[in-house]
């Protein structure tokens, strides 16, 4: 069962969303909130594993309470997509560098929102990978670039390679056909890269990727 936290002041769009996820037979909603504070404590007391964040919140935004969340080694197991109106919400890629899993545009269509909770739940994947890197690489073309941190020098040639693909939008699967690996070695992988670069998903890894000049905005995997 998949636990699902809804974090959004609007009253009609919680009770939208859970319309939604509770017909599901493997979602089950435990809890809501209606800023970013309430979130925060409500991901504290019931451990979901996924959370349903909006950006723009009284108290405290979605963008901070995300931050909070992910910083938590309580919560370490607990995902967050962010909800957004996608043309306005310059927040996001400050969102997923806090740790975000994603984002949903929130007039996402109903069956969008169950695959995108069931692929965030398992951290298999990014939400529908070719939008976010379009929408990371608007962003990250906004902001000043850091000097790469000396850990990507801890990443072997091929770890490097599995993180361009990461950052290309490939799962597991397609890194592994593109490479000749078994799904489980790209796994491996991609695992082992996350804990070199201390990072919770494959969200971030694709900021840290731009970020890095290891991939550029406008790039499309072939």
């Amino acid at each position: 069962m998949i636990r699902v936290l809804l974090a959004d002041d609007q009253t009609l769009v919680r009770a939208g969303f859970r319309s939604i996820l509770s017909d599901e037979d493997d979602i089950e909603v435990v809890a809501e909130a209606p800023n970013g504070a309430a979130a925060v404590a409500a991901a504290r007391e019931h451990l979901p594993d996924v959370v349903l964040m909006d950006i723009r919140m009284p108290e405290l935004d979605g963008l901070e309470a995300t931050r909070r969340i992910a910083e938590d080694p309580r919560l370490g197991d607990v995902r967050v997509i962010i909800l957004t109106t996608f043309d306005l919400d310059d927040y996001v890629y400050g969102a997923l560098r806090a740790g975000a899993g994603g984002f949903l545009v929130k007039d996402t269509e109903p069956a969008e929102l169950i695959h995108a909770v069931r692929v965030v739940a398992r951290g298999d994947a990014l939400i529908a990978p070719s939008i976010t890197r379009r929408l990371i690489a608007e962003f990250a073309g906004r902001v000043k670039r850091p000097e790469p941190g000396p850990e990507l020098n801890a990443l072997t040639e091929r770890e490097r390679e599995v993180m361009t693909l990461v950052a290309g939008g490939l799962s597991n699967d397609e890194i592994a056909a593109r490479l000749v690996l078994s799904p489980a070695t790209a796994k491996t992988h991609v695992s082992r890269i996350m804990t070199k670069l201390s990072v919770r998903d494959r969200a971030q890894l694709v900021v840290i990727a731009y970020e890095a000049g290891m991939i550029v905005p406008g790039w499309v995997t072939s």
